[in-house]
């Protein structure tokens, strides 16, 4: 892999934590075939709960010692950092959150402690980045039409400090031609988060699918298709006919195959979770205008981002008179409360996959409407 006179001095930095971004970054280049580094617009940091990385991720991230050079975000943490108590979060969890948040915000990081960095950053066609949280890389790639690889937590931290990323996979055009015709059939249920969901399961792992949607999806749907598709299949791009940026940039696949949607196992949920990736303002005015007036039954937990809840204020105060709790900075998949409950009902096949994995929870599908009507009955 070439690199500049500038990128191998960075390889031979006094600072050993410069030092090591690069031999990471450089590592993963010559792995993968990259013929160089590219600039990218911005990183994003994933896998930030404690839980997940433990004392070792925390002294790690506490041993860095280098600013970021590009705007880096951050994906959810364990907990609401202010109501975590309110999510049964125990105080030592807490305090060890806490430090991770802080060793990122020390580096430069924007605690965004979101997973859907899109709504907060103008990134265009073509903008390079290295973004590390699934549902955000297949997002940028399919619906932005950017291009990230799906970095680890540690490699969007290389790039960070550095600035670049090594130009392989989904930084190459031609890597992200689609090479299957997918028709979703007639008939079945057309919810997006459980297509995602089958065609993670049925594409082959290299395989990159063009898709035949029932009708056209809007961008929050899409967001759940794709998120489905990158837990259940590890795939970070998609296209959709007539609808994607890059659809008709390529020869469309010789290869077809159908998918139908099947319905899940069912449980009798104990608790009720939206937000896998965070609610969109659209996603909450529609849960708002379902609530309206009314008071739900069962626990009903509703994740976003702080900016969105802060800047929709009004709204989430009208949702939570309904005795729904409106949580940020987390999520059910990332945080150790849900594992307070038995079965969960989701409307994000992300959830779906994840939370008996994760979580050790049983988990059941419905859609938005058919979870706040669980949530009211």
């Amino acid at each position: 892999m070439y690199l500049s006179k500038e990128e191998e001095r960075l390889l031979e930095s006094d600072n050993p934590t410069v030092a090591k971004a690069m031999e990471i970054l450089v590592a993963l280049g010559e792995i993968y075939g990259a013929d160089r580094l590219v600039e990218v617009k911005s990183a994003h940091i994933s896998g930030i709960s404690y839980q997940n990385i433990g004392d070792a991720g925390l002294e790690w991230l506490e041993s860095l010692n280098a600013k970021l050079r590009v705007r880096t975000t951050v994906n959810p943490a364990g907990m609401d950092v202010i109501r975590w108590k309110e999510m049964g979060i125990d105080e030592g969890f807490y305090r060890k959150q806490i430090r991770i948040i802080k060793a990122l915000e020390n580096m430069g990081a924007e605690m965004s402690l979101t997973c859907t960095p899109y709504y907060f950053q103008k990134v265009k066609k073509g903008d390079h980045l290295a973004w590390a949280e699934s549902n955000a890389v297949i997002y940028a790639n399919s619906v932005l039409g950017a291009r990230t690889n799906r970095e680890s937590g540690i490699s969007a931290i290389a790039a960070g400090i550095i600035g670049k990323t090594p130009r392989y996979g989904m930084h190459v055009k031609e890597n992200r031609a689609p090479n299957v015709l997918v028709k979703v059939r007639d008939g079945e249920r057309d919810d997006a988060a459980l297509i995602g969901y089958e065609l993670g399961r049925k594409l082959d792992y290299d395989e990159i699918p063009l898709v035949e949607l029932p009708r056209k999806f809007s961008s929050d749907e899409l967001k759940l298709m794709g998120a489905a598709m990158a837990a259940t299949g590890n795939k970070a791009i998609f296209h959709v006919k007539d609808q994607t940026p890059e659809w008709n940039e390529f020869e469309i696949p010789g290869k077809k195959i159908e998918v139908s949607v099947e319905d899940k196992e069912s449980c009798e949920p104990d608790l009720i979770a939206l937000g896998c990736p965070h609610l969109s303002a659209e996603e909450l005015l529609a849960i708002g205008k379902m609530l309206q007036g009314k008071k739900v039954k069962k626990e009903l937990w509703l994740f976003t981002s702080r900016a969105l809840a802060e800047k929709q204020k009004k709204l989430v105060e009208s949702i939570e008179r309904s005795s729904a709790k409106v949580f940020c900075d987390t999520c059910m998949v990332v945080s150790p409360a849900t594992e307070n409950f038995e079965c969960v009902m989701v409307n994000s096949g992300k959830a779906l996959e994840y939370l008996p994995k994760l979580r050790k929870v049983r988990a059941v599908f419905g859609s938005m409407e058919e979870c706040i009507n669980a949530a009211l009955s």
